[in-house]
């Protein structure tokens, strides 16, 4: 089966940037769609991004956030720039089979999560 690691969070003043990272094991990672969800304190899990040979954005953090994949290193990023505190929370990677999508449910393989805190 596919494990899911992300890296890179920590605690960071709004209006800088941060990037985190994923790494995949198991499978050949090219067969699936990457996806990155948020969920802060109280609130639901929600859709930041997802990459398949296209990306697609959440409106929230279109224009302020970009996913990458490096299929060599079995590795998706997720380039974070002009942080607000309203994106704090845990984010976590997800993937699976097929296209991309902003459906929670249609993702089989999940991350343990990165904490990412923005102060003001």
């Amino acid at each position: 089966q596919v494990q899911l690691v992300e890296s890179g969070g920590g605690l960071v003043q709004a209006g800088t940037s941060l990037t985190l990272s994923c790494t995949a094991s198991g499978r050949p990672y090219s067969t699936y769609a990457m996806g990155w969800f948020r969920q802060a304190p109280g609130k639901e899990r929600e859709f930041v991004a997802a990459m398949t040979d296209i990306t697609h954005y959440a409106d929230s953090v279109k224009g302020r956030f970009t996913i990458s994949r490096l299929h060599a290193k079995n590795t998706v990023f997720l380039q974070m720039r002009r942080l607000k505190p309203e994106d704090t929370a845990v984010y976590y990677c997800a993937a699976k089979r097929g296209g991309t999508t902003e459906f929670e449910s249609q993702y089989e393989y999940w991350g343990q999560g990165t904490q990412v805190t923005v102060s003001s």
